[in-house]
């Protein structure tokens, strides 16, 4: 049996992170630290300006400057967040930066000495030089303690971004990994009541030798060849799962000949496309509690209206006797706890959903923005 396969949408992780990454670089990186390095220079030599873009060079050296970053928000920081392991992560991440971010300073001044441009910024850079090398010799010494803090807190929130994003990716696998054992589990339950009690009608009709026997089989058949493959797909056309429930409708319709049992497709359902057997747990439900089972005077009813960019389902049927009116029995079960998970996934923040009793009827309405 084919596990039913998800949105492809969803799968791709948000480019947010990414772009969010990219801005941090752009505008503190390459903006706030460039104008730091600008400024410090200009107090220290007199060198020549440009009125808008002056020293540009100070733009490599800031990127340069600001690579020992990398390997703690996107090494160091989310594994330890993902091995919660907090206080380890607190102390050595206070280490690293410490440590690296004179390492990293001495590197780029070290680097740039030797391609200064324009020539006077060759002392600039060999006083940043031994500033650098003076920090490393002594551990408490820190010339760049305003930056490190800058560059903590500006690519930790990179890191946590990153983090929160791909947490959230990771639970919403989980969620669909287990949507899809529901789904399997839907399907499981529906193939031993179809074929339990629509056996028994077709065994009842063969005993009486009744003409309805080959339409009996017939739709069993189509119903099990939906449920087994077709439901097997991520979405299926909207006009398939009208077939199988005109078919489902029949069948009960057959079953229960007395009673008023009435599916209605209203509207151009060509093109739409949604989850297959999305509206199943609803029309199983007011099958499995109608009173049709014992009363030729109930019914059940059902209209899918179709207009453009809108879906809505409406089914109802009269409640057994022993169910009182706002009675919670229906909301406990699995087929609409799995409705309302899939239309989450498949429907965030575009669908309505509404269960309903009084006077002795069950209302189920649902309403979907689809494309």
């Amino acid at each position: 049996m084919q596990t039913p396969a998800l949105p492809a949408a969803p799968d791709r992780p948000s480019r947010f992170p990414l772009v969010f990454e990219g801005l941090v670089w752009a505008l503190y990186v390459g903006l706030y630290k460039y104008s730091v390095l600008v400024e410090g220079a200009t107090r220290q030599l007199p060198l020549i300006r440009h009125p808008n873009f002056p020293y540009p060079q100070f733009s490599l050296l800031a990127l340069l400057a600001t690579l020992y970053m990398v390997p703690y928000y996107r090494g160091l920081l989310p594994l330890l967040l993902h091995r919660r392991r907090y206080l380890l992560l607190g102390l050595a991440g206070v280490v690293y930066v410490w440590w690296s971010i004179k390492l990293n300073m001495a590197l780029s001044y070290g680097l740039f000495q030797h391609i200064a441009q324009p020539p006077a910024l060759v002392t600039y850079y060999q006083q940043g030089y031994r500033l650098a090398v003076q920090g490393l010799t002594t551990w408490w010494a820190q010339p760049y303690f305003k930056l490190l803090l800058t560059d903590l807190l500006a690519f930790s929130c990179v890191a946590f971004v990153r983090f929160a994003f791909q947490q959230e990716y990771r639970r919403r696998h989980l969620e669909k990994d287990h949507l899809a054992l529901q789904m399997e589990q839907l399907k499981a339950q529906l193939q031993p009541h179809f074929l339990f009690n629509t056996l028994n009608s077709i065994y009842g009709l063969s005993l009486a030798g009744s003409p309805e026997t080959p339409r009996f089989i017939l739709l069993l058949s189509e119903l099990m060849r939906y449920v087994l493959y077709d439901s097997g797909k991520a979405r299926i056309a909207l006009t398939e799962e009208v077939e199988f429930l005109q078919n489902y409708f029949e069948l009960e319709q057959r079953k229960y000949a007395g009673a008023r049992v009435e599916f209605r497709a209203v509207g151009d359902a060509a093109g739409v496309q949604l989850p297959p057997l999305l509206l199943l747990p609803l029309v199983e439900n007011s099958f499995k509690h109608g009173r049709h089972h014992f009363a030729d005077d109930a019914s059940v009813r059902a209209t899918l209206t179709t207009t453009p960019g809108r879906l809505h389902f409406l089914i109802e049927n009269d409640m057994l006797p022993e169910a009182p009116a706002a009675s919670p029995r229906r909301s406990g079960g699995i087929g609409l706890r799995n409705i309302r998970q899939r239309l989450n996934l498949y429907y965030p923040n575009a669908h309505e959903l509404h269960l309903t009793e009084h006077n002795g009827r069950y209302r189920a309405e649902l309403t979907l923005r689809v494309e």
